[in-house]
């Protein structure tokens, strides 16, 4: 008769960083040019993924307590930083300083999708300076 051997596999699992609580993590909110979700968010920083719709745009801003690097995931995007212009693809990055005025554009036929690392002593969504809007959500 066949001897049958029980055998055990152990799994190796690593507790979730105590920076990731449910508290830190937002559901997915809409805007009228796609959406983001706050994926993590700690002191000083916050990482979201961010949706734009083809042919919309986000207003044209600036913040004075944040930076922030955007990462493209999937699709084109059309940054203006200060005074220059770029187009971007698949797993390319730009960086916008803090106090400097940028807006972000999907000029394609795809959804645009990028992750945004916010980096700064202030991370609201009331720290946002609009100075022209598509959607008249323009702060002067």
């Amino acid at each position: 008769m066949a001897q049958s051997q029980e055998t055990t596999t152990k799994i190796n699992t690593l507790p979730l960083p105590t920076t990731i609580t449910s508290r830190s993590v937002a559901a997915t909110e809409l805007r009228p040019w796609g959406s983001f979700t706050v994926l993590e968010e700690g002191r000083g920083y916050k990482i979201k993924r961010i949706e734009v719709k083809p042919g919309h745009r986000l207003s044209l801003q600036m913040h004075h307590h944040r930076s922030e690097h955007w990462i493209v995931v999937s699709g084109t995007a059309r940054v203006v930083c200060g005074e220059k212009e770029i187009l971007l693809g698949n797993n390319q990055s730009t960086y916008v300083p803090q106090c400097t005025s940028h807006r972000l554009e999907n000029p394609g036929v795809i959804p645009l999708v990028l992750i945004e690392v916010q980096n700064g002593e202030y991370l609201g969504e009331d720290d946002i300076i609009r100075y022209q809007d598509d959607y008249s959500r323009t702060s002067h």
